[in-house]
């Protein structure tokens, strides 16, 4: 049984929390979730890969029991691609590898591409990296991010919604149905707090509903990640990202193109969006393979 405990962070705004499991000198590998979701999206996984590292799992801002950003702050892949450099940088981290699931895998691409020193390996859980938007669309999508955030704070009455225990379940699961009951219920070990005598609110900040500022047009999306140095692995669910978000095929397909021109690994699995938290064995032995072959194999071992 892995070493489990409870991370805490301090930023100029609060906390992050996590938890980190593994050894203490074990080779750090950083685990980014995806929206909406909080650290307790890898519990399932992190128990079937390698003992030898030490795997740091994130509540990102807003999420879970991270605190939420400062009044007028926005929530986009840049801010969060800048937590993970101040939590590297908290835990002494020069190198690490990443894993990142949907939001916290584009987070995790953009991360590696503008600090490909130190980064070691990067796993990408269905998810394409750095996903670029139409051209003719972007000032159109970065104006309606800003409208929303304006008009959100006007509201004095954005109050959170209090549910039962067992309401709360049910609620994620129609807002997520790739989850399965079990994961929702592990999501929620941390994705709610409870309201003195009435229920339970969910933790997450309700701005990061709201559309990502940070939008790149498909040029700009590749070079960014051809400054990628470290081996990338992408896992892609048969029904997960594509069947929810239907992308461009020219987009995703030159994105693939160019993971494979770099002679990154592309894999697809059977299942959807959150494969890795409902059956994660399917996705298990390819992150342990990887990162035995580009990281133990090679390490020294990197103290975190």
């Amino acid at each position: 049984m892995q070493a489990v405990s409870e991370l805490s962070v301090s930023v100029p705004w609060g906390h992050f929390r996590g938890k980190v499991w593994g050894p203490d000198h074990g080779c750090p590998v950083l685990c980014l979730h995806g929206w909406a979701d909080n650290c307790g999206s890898f519990n399932t996984l992190i128990p079937l890969l390698p003992k030898e590292c030490r795997y740091v799992t994130l509540d990102l801002a807003g999420h879970g029991r991270s605190s939420h950003r400062p009044p007028g702050s926005f929530y986009s892949s840049l801010e969060y691609v800048a937590d993970v450099r101040r939590v590297a940088d908290a835990l002494h981290l020069r190198r690490f590898s990443l894993i990142g699931h949907s939001m916290g895998a584009d987070v995790a691409a953009m991360f590696s591409a503008l600090y490909p020193e130190m980064v070691d390996a990067v796993i990408l859980l269905d998810s394409y990296g750095i996903l670029p938007k139409d051209t003719k669309e972007i000032s159109k999508v970065m104006r309606q991010a800003m409208d929303k955030m304006i008009q959100f704070e006007k509201k004095t009455d954005a109050k959170k919604k209090v549910y039962t225990y067992e309401a709360a379940v049910q609620r994620l699961l129609t807002a997520t149905p790739t989850l399965s009951e079990q994961s929702a219920r592990i999501l929620l070990e941390r994705g709610l707090v409870q309201v003195e005598g009435a229920g339970f609110m969910f933790s997450r900040d309700l701005r990061v509903n709201l559309k990502n500022t940070l939008c790149l047009s498909l040029e700009q999306s590749l070079e960014m990640q051809s400054r990628i140095q470290a081996p990338v692995l992408v896992i892609l669910a048969e029904e997960g990202f594509n069947k929810i978000f239907p992308e461009p095929e020219t987009f995703t397909s030159a994105i693939l193109r160019s993971f494979r021109d770099k002679n990154h690994k592309v894999v697809t699995v059977p299942g959807d969006h959150h494969i890795h938290l409902n059956k994660p064995e399917v996705v298990a032995t390819f992150v342990s393979e990887f990162l035995w072959a580009k990281v133990l194999s090679l390490s020294t071992h990197h103290k975190l």
